[in-house]
């Protein structure tokens, strides 16, 4: 009778378990950035080369508005670059340019379309890049 009263709490026991770690667990609420926030926390690279530096200037003249200070993304307004959606085997470097040139259909984030970008030199263009992918590898995306 002992034995049996045994196997039986063992059994209700494991049902109950099995009940409970098969329920959806309920996780404290994660608050979006407020509206114009950083969406990422971006950990900047000790030195930048002298083309990413140039290409800092020339993001924060053109892309900042929407991609945030340091390509953190702005909430409400445009995606972080520092993200592994831009990682150089999603995203290379051509994607970039293109996106200057030609604009970008909204694809991966809610933000709309992206427009294309006036003002920006080819060398401008390649000083960004250089930048965001100096940026992305301080922050593990490479």
């Amino acid at each position: 009778m002992k034995k049996t009263l045994l196997v039986a709490v063992a059994g209700a026991a494991i049902i109950g378990a099995g009940f409970y770690l098969t329920q959806p667990q309920t996780l404290p609420p994660v608050e979006a950035p407020a509206e114009g926030e950083a969406m990422v926390d971006v950990t900047l690279p000790a030195t930048l080369s002298q083309e990413a530096m140039v290409g800092h200037r020339a993001f924060d003249a053109v892309c900042a508005d929407c991609h945030g200070a340091n390509a953190a993304g702005k909430m409400g307004f445009g995606p972080p670059l520092v993200h592994k959606i831009y990682e150089p085997s999603h995203h290379a470097d051509m994607s970039f340019v293109l996106a200057v040139q030609n604009g970008v259909r909204a694809h991966h984030w809610q933000f709309g379309d992206m427009p294309a970008q006036s003002g920006l030199t080819q060398a401008d263009v390649a000083g960004i890049i250089t930048y965001v992918r100096e940026l992305q590898r301080a922050n593990g995306i490479d």
